[in-house]
């Protein structure tokens, strides 16, 4: 495999996998808030989780937008 393309599927995967790990916060405490008892401000800390959603979901689409793969 070459070493552009390995490097590129390293990239999507990781940032998948930061969006699904901020996307399973929000989930927890939306299902269960009192779980996490450092977050008393529950909505603040939802709002902390988008922003990274956000951030590594546009990272996604610029990769997938700038950087195919052959």
């Amino acid at each position: 495999m070459k070493m552009r393309k390995r490097l590129l599927e390293a990239t999507r995967e990781h940032l998948k996998s930061h969006v699904t790990k901020h996307v399973t916060n929000v989930e927890v405490m939306l299902t269960n808030p009192i779980a996490i008892p450092e977050h008393t401000d529950i909505m603040a800390a939802i709002e902390a989780e988008l922003a990274h959603i956000s951030d590594y979901h546009d990272k996604l689409e610029v990769l997938e937008l700038y950087f195919k793969n052959e």
